[in-house]
């Protein structure tokens, strides 16, 4: 969806990414954090964490980050470079490095709450 546009700390519009544009979109990011939404097409909790998006952004005015959303599906190469076994399926990087991963959509506050502990 084009360059990051920030209001505040947070990502305001997602990146859309594939395998040929994955590592220089985490690259990009530097020292910031950077969340994958890695999703496919007929799930449930992907549309899910879509709807809930504006509000997400809202919680996480204040972070520093950027997001990127991928499908899955089709970019199999990217799903298994990370092993993912499903989606929604979120990594967490930084500098390219893997911090953490949320396997399927889990809410609101528990998206925020991770999200904000591997901000800092």
């Amino acid at each position: 969806m084009g360059d990051d546009v920030r209001a505040g700390g947070c990502v305001v519009a997602p990146r859309v990414v594939d395998a040929a544009s994955f590592d220089a979109a985490v690259a990009s990011s530097g020292d910031e954090l950077v969340v994958v939404d890695f999703h496919g097409p007929s799930c449930p909790n992907c549309e899910v964490f879509v709807a809930a998006l504006p509000d997400l952004l809202a919680d996480l005015h204040d972070v520093r980050f950027t997001l990127l959303q991928c499908d899955a599906y089709a970019n199999p190469s990217l799903a298994e470079r990370f092993s993912l076994h499903g989606v929604p399926t979120f990594i967490l990087l930084r500098r390219g490095r893997v911090l953490g991963r949320m396997s399927g959509y889990r809410g609101r506050a528990f998206f925020t709450q991770v999200v904000r502990e591997h901000a800092g």
